[in-house]
């Protein structure tokens, strides 16, 4: 059976995503351990950990992940943005432990007005440097992005050479966003297309080290650049990339995770129906 589930809410309490995700049909979800749009947060008390420990061995999800906040950004040439993105990342690893989720995504951030070299080398650092003030089995993600100007990660070049100056890999791997890596110009749409790309991924990055995919539909045309998510079929993807994609090893083995809207034609649980529909119904 496939593994797939969306991003949910913690509102009220941590432990009430994994009944959210329940409700919804999730066998996987995804996270924010806390706001993700501010610096400040809350200590996860004994209780709730527990608490959240207990629902998800309960409903037999698995696995859940975490995402970092948006505010972080480890590519950045900033020394007092640097410094608090890298406590952000060792807290939040500190978290995932402390609720028992064991993989938690980032974004790369923006190297701004430096060099895309810089960024990465800044990135690398950050990564090292919060490994090792969170000392435990958490296995930090980088997600590909869109490739917007100035980012870090929007090719799998990136991604490999990160992993390579972090050397790292029991504690690094890599999670695959469908839609930013299509607006990022590689192509998923057809059997050759797809095949040539996950190619590339495997030749540079390496297929094993992808542990989570974001499952998510472009309003944005291939390498456009636009990181506007869609309903899965019904972006520039397609419905027959998506069966594709979710026919091919690398993908369909690993937790699926949907960022996808939630509006008039469509929720996370129309979504995760479509979903089991394309990739053949289990």
């Amino acid at each position: 059976m496939i593994r797939v589930g969306a991003h949910v809410s913690i509102a009220g309490s941590i432990d009430l995503a994994v009944d959210r995700a329940e409700e919804i049909g999730c066998n996987t979800f995804q996270i924010f351990s806390r706001n993700p749009r501010g610096w400040r947060f809350k200590e996860i008390s004994e209780e709730v950990a527990e608490e959240f420990k207990r629902k998800l061995q309960r409903s037999g999800m698995n696995p859940p992940v975490d995402h970092m906040p948006y505010l972080p950004n480890l590519a950045t040439p900033k020394d007092d943005v640097y410094k608090k993105s890298v406590e952000a990342l060792a807290v939040e690893l500190d978290r995932c432990e402390i609720l028992g989720i064991p993989y938690l995504v980032t974004h790369l951030g923006s190297h701004l007005d430096a060099s895309k070299e810089e960024g990465i080398k800044r990135t690398a650092e950050a990564i090292v440097e919060a490994l090792l003030s969170s000392e435990n089995e958490i296995v930090l993600l980088l997600e590909t992005t869109s490739n917007s100007k100035n980012s870090v990660g929007g090719s799998f070049e990136d991604l490999a050479e990160i992993m390579r100056r972090v050397d790292w890999d029991d504690r690094v791997g890599a999670c695959f966003d469908t839609c930013h890596a299509f607006v990022a110009g590689y192509e998923l749409r057809s059997e050759e297309g797809l095949e040539e790309t996950m190619a590339e991924f495997d030749g540079t990055v390496g297929l094993d080290r992808i542990k989570v995919v974001h499952l998510n539909d472009s309003k944005g045309p291939i390498g456009s650049k636009l990181d506007r998510h869609e309903h899965i079929g019904l972006g520039e993807i397609g419905e027959e990339g998506f069966s594709l994609i979710l026919h091919h090893p690398a993908i369909r083995t690993r937790p699926l995770i949907l960022e996808t809207p939630s509006d008039e034609r469509r929720g996370d649980r129309g979504n995760i129906a479509k979903v089991r529909e394309l990739a053949g119904g289990d």
